[in-house]
């Protein structure tokens, strides 16, 4: 079985909770002196900081090489009680990487409490004994060096026990004295243990090369996926406990019970948020960065993500890039959205910055004769952005300078019509043509590699856990289309539990050529992309589509109140200008739903604006062209 280091933090969590029995425990063992080292804050960073992400346990990705090392319990360890200090400090260690723990004491009735009260939460934790016995365990000799600091002897003085070496999964002994650490050192203490020598015999970390995080995760099979995603949910929703919004929330064991968690829509995030209210803010010091939403489609929202939170968004999206087709040595023009706090281009530099890649990030600045210069003089062979930038960009370069050629071609924010991925194919030689989902409350939610195609893409359940729902929020089936919720497990400032970010889609399976197989999520589009004329409905995403022979790359589509009855206005943007009235025919051919309700008496009037490339309006902060204008009353 895999233990989590989230349960003990947890479990370490719930002494506070339980804090007259604690308190009572330390008291009848004239152990007083121990409770100022049960700070769970310090304990976090100091292994997120050793472990490069508590949230990524048991891996570790490598961002220079795209593989990972993965995490592993030494064994069985044993505690010799000598200071009770430092046979704590051994035992909050041993446990968080999943070792069981014996320890051997004069003392066994407070280590027997102590496992008693951390065990009450019921979270899944190794293993703990204490006894008198000195055979009580056979043992595995291991040398801990003293620690000094200025002079002082501030870590466990270990020594060895003389015993045969071990095989893997042996068993440890760990016997020591200290003197008491000195009261300003134990805001450090676990930071100073962390960069000791005698740490490193608790673990077993093993190098895994070629292996991407995705493949690893895979490996661990159904079981092992869902006991991760447990551990993560567990520990989300209480640290979500910490913020007013939350604080009644049921505690659950896992993903099994996600559906007896509220729903959030944005209304309500909105609402408990700042700038209007600090429900979820959990109190805790400020730290991080704070991200403001694009507000193409609603009011502005302001994201805050934690010290931690940001930490674990960039590790989780630097595989997401592998995949989506970078390589070491790539080129790249970032040309995503920046300033005014959106975060497109400040996520994104902080994590390209961690990859082995030249990268110039140019935002949405970028004009045509720095594109060219960075092809030409930088030989740039890869670029990211939203196809409503880069399209029309990229076709006046090629018109300037016939021999452009781009290799890869990274796009997110809205779908690119496959007209458009012909052309960057035949005219520039687009060899990857890979999209990433992303919400900007939440972070990357699903990506592409270079086996899917169409609105197929593999999902970040790891990051974001996706479900599909229906309009009442119930679970629908594979396959069945639906709103779009994610749970992001590694968001913890102002968290986000199944929040409905306002997208379409639905869950099959596919067995991809990457490796990563099983649920992928098919995009279907923004939720204002179903269209409500009258008493029909259609998709954007099929009027879109339909225009294809057209080469339409862009689509907005405003419905408004005409007299006593609605009007649909299209507007197509392309590269040369089509045929307006030729595309109207075409739309009420194929969609009965546009030739109006036969029960209505007034016509559905439906009208067709045919604009040249980068015509349509772009929101000023996100670049966006909005799809769906509704004015009606």
């Amino acid at each position: 079985m895999i233990y989590f280091p989230s349960d003990l933090l947890l479990a370490l969590g719930s002494l506070d909770r339980q804090r007259p029995d604690w308190e009572g425990l330390l008291a009848s063992h004239r152990l007083t002196d121990l409770d100022p080292l049960l700070d769970v804050a310090a304990f976090h960073d100091a292994l997120d900081a050793l472990l490069d992400g508590v949230a990524q346990y048991p891996f570790q990705a490598h961002p220079y090489s795209n593989d990972v090392s993965e995490w592993l319990p030494a064994g069985r360890v044993l505690l010799e009680d000598g200071v009770a200090a430092s046979t704590l400090r051994g035992l909050i260690w041993a446990l968080a990487f999943g070792n069981e723990v014996y320890i051997r004491s004069q003392r066994p009735a407070f280590w027997q409490g102590l496992a008693g009260l951390l065990n009450a939460g019921g979270w899944p934790l190794p293993r703990i004994d204490s006894g008198t016995d000195a055979a009580a365990t056979p043992a595995v000799a291991v040398s801990v060096p003293v620690l000094a600091l200025e002079g002082e002897s501030l870590a466990d003085r270990w020594r060895e026990i003389a015993a045969p070496a071990g095989e893997e999964g042996r068993q440890l002994v760990l016997a020591g004295v200290a003197q008491a650490l000195p009261a300003d050192c134990l805001s450090r203490v676990w930071q100073l243990d962390s960069h000791d020598v005698w740490l490193g015999q608790l673990y077993r970390r093993r190098h895994r090369p070629g292996v991407t995080l995705a493949r690893a995760r895979a490996e661990q099979g159904e079981a092992g996926s869902r006991a991760r995603l447990d551990a993560k949910l567990r520990y989300l929703v209480q640290r979500a406990k910490r913020t007013p919004h939350y604080l009644a929330l049921p505690d659950i064991q896992g993903a099994y019970a996600l559906r007896e968690l509220p729903i959030l829509d944005k209304a309500a995030l909105e609402a408990q948020s700042l700038p209007f209210s600090r429900n979820l803010c959990s109190g805790a010091a400020p730290s991080g960065e704070v991200l403001r939403s694009g507000a193409t489609s609603s009011q502005p929202r302001y994201i805050v993500y934690s010290q931690t939170d940001w930490n674990n968004m960039i590790r989780e999206a630097i595989p997401l890039f592998y995949s989506l087709g970078l390589r070491r040595g790539d080129r790249l023009i970032n040309t995503l959205y920046g300033g005014a706090m959106y975060g497109g281009l400040t996520t994104t530099i902080c994590e390209f910055s961690r990859m082995p890649l030249e990268t110039y990030s140019t935002g949405q600045a970028i004009t045509l004769d720095t594109l060219l210069m960075l092809t030409d003089c930088f030989q740039a062979n890869a670029i990211i952005g939203i196809p409503a930038l880069i399209l029309p960009l990229l076709r006046e370069a090629k018109a300037h300078r016939p021999q452009l050629r781009l290799e890869k071609i990274l796009y997110g924010g809205t779908p690119m019509a496959e007209v458009d991925k012909q052309w960057l194919r035949e005219e520039l030689g687009a060899q990857i043509i890979t999209s990433v989902l992303a919400a900007n409350d939440g972070a990357q939610i699903g990506y592409q590699c270079g086996h899917l195609q169409g609105s197929l893409h593999h999902l970040c359940d790891d990051y974001n856990l996706l479900e599909i729902v229906d309009d009442d929020g119930q679970p629908l089936p594979d396959g069945q289309p639906g709103h779009i919720l994610i749970t992001s497990l590694q968001k913890q400032e102002g968290p986000l539990i199944r929040y409905r970010i306002g997208d379409y889609g639905r869950i099959v399976h596919h067995d991809c050529s990457c490796g990563a197989s099983g649920r992928v999520l098919d995009y279907i589009g923004r939720s204002d992309g179903l269209i409500k004329v009258q008493t029909n409905t259609v998709l954007y995403s099929e009027l879109l589509e339909s225009l294809q022979p057209f080469g339409v790359s862009l689509l907005q589509v405003e419905i408004a109140s005409v007299a006593h009855s609605e009007s649909l206005i299209l507007r197509t943007e392309s590269p040369q200008r089509a045929d307006a009235d030729a595309m109207r025919r075409h739309l009420l051919e194929c969609f009965e739903t546009l030739r109006g309700d036969a029960d209505i008496h007034a016509q559905l009037e439906v009208i067709v604006e045919s604009l040249g490339e980068g015509e349509l309006p772009r929101n000023s902060v996100s670049g966006k062209v909005k799809p769906v204008i509704d004015t009606r009353v």
